[in-house]
């Protein structure tokens, strides 16, 4: 079957690498992430990942335990290089090719962002992990993710998460709660649906890029997206 979608940044969160542990990463969880990229790349798709580190750091939990804003950001971003590093090697093992690219100079770990080295990777067949958001303090993963995805000329920005898209209210919380299969931005707004942070979603709104809200944690739903199937909600202009 033919890709609808060519090229995609996907957004996953640190906390759901934990799975069903009390933090650090669920490697069963991993794995099938990584076995789901390595699906995309078999169907010729274009995988950009930004990963969040919530389950080793968060940076505003550390203002709590004494740590300024500035070093809290930081310790968070470095916990997505770990995480980063993770995926790196899980779909490596699951017969795919992912390359760890950082926001900052980071050898011998991984090599530095930029455009160009990332478009000669795709061009060679990798999935790339976006790691250390955007570099700078005060922003979040989910800016980091908008950040990439415009800056890749993704197609759309895949927020993969334990739910099958977006709701009036939290589902885990509201059984009652009802689903949206599509939203414009403007009505998400309204709304007050918190889907991504109010900095990333403004941005994705700007470039005309569009949001798709998902299960990343039911087995083939990645690809199901990319051949044009209808999984989650969308969020466009």
């Amino acid at each position: 079957m033919a890709l609808k979608y060519k090229r995609v940044l996907l957004k996953l969160s640190g906390e759901a690498l934990m799975g069903e542990k009390k933090s650090g990463i669920d490697e069963t969880v991993l794995e099938s992430y990584a076995r789901q990229i390595k699906e995309a790349q078999d169907l010729g798709a274009e995988v950009g990942i930004v990963i969040g580190g919530g389950n080793i750091f968060r940076g505003l939990s550390g203002l709590k335990s004494g740590f300024d804003r500035i070093t809290g950001d930081y310790m968070g971003m470095l916990a997505t290089v770990i995480n980063g590093l993770a995926l790196q090697t899980f779909i490596n093992q699951a017969g795919g090719k992912a390359r760890v690219l950082t926001a900052i100079e980071m050898l011998p770990v991984a090599e530095r962002y930029s455009k160009t080295l990332t478009e000669t990777l795709f061009s060679q067949g990798y999935s790339i992990v976006f790691t250390f958001g955007t570099g700078n303090p005060f922003f979040t993963t989910d800016t980091a993710a908008a950040l990439r995805g415009v800056e890749i000329e993704a197609e759309m920005i895949l927020k993969g998460t334990r739910v099958d898209g977006v709701y009036t209210a939290d589902p885990e919380k509201v059984p009652e709660a009802v689903k949206y299969s599509d939203l414009t931005f403007e009505e998400a707004y309204n709304k007050g649906l918190k889907i991504m942070d109010l900095t990333a979603f403004t941005m994705c709104r700007e470039n005309n890029v569009p949001i798709l809200v998902f299960d990343m944690n039911t087995p083939g739903n990645l690809k199901k997206i990319l051949e044009g199937k209808e999984v989650g909600s969308i969020i466009h202009n």
